[in-house]
């Protein structure tokens, strides 16, 4: 059955081929991005000439033009079946490098833009008594890594937004899943895309040379991996759409999708859920 899907971040990477993918399987895709008339219109133009497709100007860092993206898209398809925050910024540096003002930036796209599409979303969402939200994560949403602590603390709380939120919204006919990938050759981890890194200079500069060999390492392994690997990013698209056309009640609450790591993300995500199963007996079982 062909559903209705509001696309966050879609002038390029993941949120770029979901939209290909989903329009070419028969769903009624909202494509949202900025600048549809700027910077963005070339993509813009493109996405609308596909099957089903309508590209809708949003900033993700403003209430204002998320809210009126999402009324727009409501007025003119009457419902939004389906919700898929794609739109991410990613960044690099020493965690005291970050001025406050950074890391804001950083939480505002990639936290604070997911609860602005929920609370935008939610209440058609909830009396239409059906909905699914897919919140793209990253594999190592339930650890942290050096040098990029901003950037995985606004995953981690999509996690807990994707965690909370299942156990919210189950009552209203809404399921919530996060998709875990690995690292892919997007635009995000070529360089293409502008991250937000560490803006101060004079702590960056303080940590010393090893500290600069140590980020380029990151980077260069993380290189390496792709190049062995060579993941390719539709796989993520893949997977959005085979969550879209799973039965309702058979999604799981994670969803990994990351070839690099080898099943170790699946480990993860199994043993993580065993020991919060034990935790809960603990503060909830019954007497």
């Amino acid at each position: 059955m062909s559903k209705t899907v509001f696309i966050t971040g879609t002038s390029t990477g993941f949120g770029k081929l979901a939209t290909i993918t989903l329009s070419k399987a028969g769903h009624t895709v909202i494509a949202a991005m900025r600048g549809v008339t700027g910077k963005n219109a070339a993509v813009a133009k493109e996405l609308s000439a596909l099957p089903n497709v309508d590209v809708v100007e949003m900033e993700v860092t403003s209430d204002s033009s998320v809210q009126e993206a999402v009324q727009q898209s409501l007025r003119k398809h009457g419902k939004i079946d389906v919700l898929v925050n794609n739109a991410a910024m990613a960044g690099y540096g020493p965690l005291e490098a970050y001025s406050l003002d950074q890391v804001r930036s950083m939480l505002d796209v990639n936290l604070f833009g997911v609860l602005r599409t929920y609370q935008a979303v939610l209440p058609s969402m909830r009396a239409n008594g059906n909905g699914l939200i897919i919140n793209i994560t990253t594999g190592a949403s339930g650890f942290t890594l050096p040098f990029m602590v901003p950037y995985l603390i606004s995953k981690f709380g999509v996690e807990t937004i994707t965690e909370g939120g299942h156990g919210e919204l189950q009552r209203f006919g809404i399921e919530t899943v996060s998709i875990q990938p690995g690292v892919y050759p997007t635009e995000m981890n070529t360089g293409v895309k502008t991250g937000i890194h560490a803006d101060r200079q004079d702590i960056f500069a303080a940590y010393g040379e090893e500290t600069a060999q140590a980020m380029q390492s990151v980077g260069a392994t993380f290189g390496q991996r792709m190049a062995e690997f060579k993941p390719d990013p539709q796989m993520i698209a893949d997977g959005i759409l085979a969550l879209v056309n799973m039965a309702k009640g058979t999604r799981p609450l994670r969803y990994p999708l990351d070839i690099i790591a080898e099943g170790t993300d699946k480990d993860f995500i199994d043993a993580r859920a065993a020991l919060k199963e034990k935790w809960l007996a603990k503060y909830f079982k019954l007497a």
